[in-house]
Formats: C-alpha cells, structure tokens, sequence
C-alpha cells in the first residue's frame, strides 16, 4: 500500500503543549477510527511552523478526507517513491 508525506502548515506548532499535541492525536485516532482500517497514521514531525505526518492509504482522497472530518490543514501530499537511508551507501 502506498505511504504519503503530508505537510500540514501550523503556525506556532513547535509551540504546542503536550496537552494541545495529545488532543490533536485524539481527535486523529478518532477519525482513523471512523475511516476504517485502510488508512494508518505511521508517526509526525512536529517543527517551528509545520507538521509533516507519514500515512499509509490506498489513495490521496482517503487522507484528504481524514483532513477533513478532522478538521486539519494540508499544504501537500506526496507519495513516497522510495526511502533511503545511510544503509543505501553501503549498496
């Protein structure tokens, strides 16, 4: 199954307490809860200004339609083509 990048601008989000940070993962888990088990949210990288959250989906619109219910900004989805890592110098 395809996984995606999205980046999601957040102003300030490198700011956010741990309590605002947990209640935006609830209501994440909730909606993933209510889509079904097609679409999987792997982990996020919060920093200054923006969140960039990794997902396997079968497609684009299932993860635009996470956002939505959601209620979360998108800025970009991209599909990931490959991931390297210091292992692939070694190939």
């Amino acid at each position: 199954m395809p996984k995606y990048v999205i980046e999601r601008a957040l102003p300030g989000a490198g700011q956010l307490t741990q309590e605002q940070l947990k209640s935006i993962s609830q209501t994440s888990c909730k909606v993933l809860e209510n889509l079904g088990p097609q679409i999987n949210w792997l982990h996020s990288y919060v920093t200054g200004d923006k969140i960039y959250c990794v997902y396997i989906s079968p497609n684009k619109a299932l993860i635009e339609e996470h956002a939505k219910q959601g209620d979360f900004p998108i800025s970009s989805i991209n599909e990931v083509a490959t991931v390297i890592d210091p292992v692939t110098a070694e190939l």
